[in-house]
């Protein structure tokens, strides 16, 4: 008879440990019965080239993911160094996160945020499990991307910017 000698894992320690990988930040949004609504969202990756396809992970506990995933359409903006107040407002519960925020819709009508580093518009294809968030899947239908802007990065639970190495 085999034991299983294994320890779970603590979660503040895994927390530490997975905050060691940077990552961007992305907004998702999208207009529902003429309204925008959107998010903030830290897990995000491209998934697939053929056909172009990118994933992104809303927490379970999210209020506004439910309505997002009503929409017919999303944007996904890919968050500019210094638009950590908008990372900020997007995450907040209970507040108009549109509030001074300039946007404009994209061609399938999801609010697209002004100052970015990109755009990707597109719809959800499935989502999945995936513990306590959940994986959405999605095909993109739109790009955009403005060259002169680095992206907002989340390491070690503080908002960061890229350093050049030459």
């Amino acid at each position: 008879m085999t034991t299983d000698s294994r320890q779970p894992v603590d979660e503040a320690r895994f927390r530490d440990v997975v905050s060691r990988f940077a990552s961007g930040v992305v907004v998702v949004t999208a207009q529902v019965d003429g309204q925008p609504v959107g998010l903030t969202c830290q897990s995000f990756t491209s998934l697939s080239l053929d056909p172009p396809m990118v994933l992104f992970c809303p927490s379970k506990t999210s209020t506004s993911w439910p309505v997002v995933a009503a929409a017919e359409a999303i944007c996904i903006n890919i968050l500019s160094e210094g638009q950590d107040a908008i990372s900020n407002g997007f995450a907040r519960s209970g507040t108009d996160k549109f509030a001074g925020v300039a946007w404009s819709p994209l061609p399938n009508s999801a609010p697209a945020l002004h100052g970015v580093a990109a755009h990707l518009g597109a719809t959800v294809a499935e989502v999945y499990d995936g513990g306590d968030h959940h994986i959405v899947t999605c095909r993109v239908e739109f790009l955009r991307a403005r060259d002169e802007r680095d992206p907002l990065l989340y390491y070690r639970s503080r908002y960061r910017r890229l350093h050049a190495v030459d």
